[in-house]
C-alpha cells in the first residue's frame, strides 16, 4: 500500500534510507544525499509517500513541485523488500501526484554509480537529458512527460 507519510513514519523512513543507500557509500566516496535529508520537513509539507507491507514501512519516495515540473528527489526500498515492485509503485505515486497537480513533466537525477537506475528509469519511460558533474557528483539527469 502506498500512502502519504506521517510524522509517525520518520524513524522507518530514516532507517530505510540508511539501509537502501549504504551500499553506495564506497562507490561514491561519501554518503548519498538521501541518507541525510530532512525527512521531517518533507513529510510535514506532504512531499513524501511510503510503501507499507504487512504494517511496516518498506520504502518511500520524496518529491515536490518545482516550476513547471515535479522533481523526484529520492526513492528507496529496504533491501529486504527489493524485488516486490515497491520502487516502481513509489515512482508511479510520484508521477500520479505530478499529474494531479497538472504538471507536464517529472524530472530527477541519479548518481552514475547507481548503475541499476541507469537502466530502470529508461525502462519506465524516462529519457536521459544530461550527464555532468554536479556538486562533486557524477549525475545523470532524466525526464518523463506526464
Amino acid at each position: 500500500m502506498i500512502r502519504p507519510a506521517t510524522p509517525d513514519d520518520l524513524a522507518a523512513i530514516r532507517a530505510c534510507a540508511e539501509a537502501a543507500y549504504a551500499r553506495y557509500v564506497p562507490l561514491i566516496g561519501r554518503r548519498p544525499a538521501p541518507m541525510d535529508a530532512d525527512y521531517a520537513a518533507l513529510v510535514a509539507q506532504g512531499f513524501a509517500r511510503v510503501a507499507e507491507v504487512e504494517g511496516a514501512v518498506r520504502g518511500f519516495v520524496t518529491f515536490w513541485p518545482k516550476d513547471d515540473h515535479l522533481y523526484l528527489d529520492a526513492v528507496a526500498v529496504h533491501p529486504d523488500a527489493v524485488g516486490r515492485g515497491l520502487g516502481r509503485a513509489l515512482i508511479g505515486a510520484a508521477e500520479a501526484e505530478g499529474q494531479a497537480r497538472g504538471l507536464g513533466e517529472i524530472r530527477l537525477y541519479t548518481n552514475a554509480a547507481m548503475a541499476e537506475n541507469l537502466t530502470l528509469y529508461p525502462h519506465l519511460g524516462y529519457r536521459q537529458v544530461d550527464r555532468r558533474m554536479d556538486q562533486g557528483f557524477d549525475r545523470v539527469f532524466f525526464a518523463k512527460g506526464l
